[in-house]
């Protein structure tokens, strides 16, 4: 043996560090307003106005003009229409 220093091949040592680095991640966001048109009825009265004719005829017997007052002598309701059914 001669004496010769022996040299073993080299042992790595690595110590790692994290350093962090900002990196930008965009999320868009999107804002709809939307309208919905919802139909609703609306109920509106429409009035409607007529005339009305009643042809009561020749009644035998009456008077033209009763003492009771009124006219044509109908009776009822002061001497005045009260005999017409079409409407009571």
């Amino acid at each position: 043996m001669c004496g010769c220093p022996i040299v073993c091949p080299p042992r790595y040592v690595v110590h790692d560090y994290c350093t962090p680095q900002v990196v930008p991640v965009i999320h868009p966001v999107v804002t709809i307003n939307r309208q919905n048109i919802v139909s609703v009825p609306q109920h509106i009265v429409q009035p409607l106005q007529t005339n009305v004719t009643v042809n009561r005829g020749f009644v035998p017997g009456a008077q033209a003009f009763p003492a009771a007052g009124g006219f044509g002598g109908f009776g009822g309701f002061g001497g005045f229409g009260g005999s017409n059914r079409l409407f009571f």
